[in-house]
């Protein structure tokens, strides 16, 4: 008689699932520069990193969207100073199906991917 021993499947986690970041942007640049690069490169998001190359967020361009009749406030304002989706981040060892309730919670569609100095390593979309 044999015996089958099942091993158990490990859970899918962020870091299996996460992507590249494509676009990422310093929290000194101004918003009007920030609204050209999303609009140049027809993405819906950039990450946003701070002095020291942290995450500092996840601009997208509904947070953008109040800034589109532009004006001397654009050309002065940097990042750093607008509402953007900001931390807590997901991490790579964090389960999948917990990042995704998280997400939804949030109302997030794209969620940074942080290591444990704050440095951003990926993006988990939905």
């Amino acid at each position: 008689m044999s015996v089958t021993v099942e091993r158990p499947v490990p859970a899918t986690t962020v870091g299996d699932l996460m992507k590249r970041p494509e676009l990422q942007i310093s929290d000194d640049v101004m918003v009007d520069t920030a609204m050209d690069i999303l609009q140049s490169s027809g993405a819906d998001h950039v990450l946003v990193r701070d002095d020291a190359g942290r995450c500092a967020g996840l601009l997208t361009r509904l947070h953008l969207a109040p800034f589109q009749a532009r004006s001397w406030y654009t050309e002065r304002t940097p990042v750093r100073d607008i509402v953007l989706d900001r931390a807590p981040f997901a991490t790579a060892g964090m389960p999948a199906a917990e990042a995704a309730a998280a997400m939804r919670a949030r109302d997030l569609d794209t969620w940074p991917v942080v290591d444990q100095d704050g440095h951003v390593i990926g993006l988990l979309s939905l």
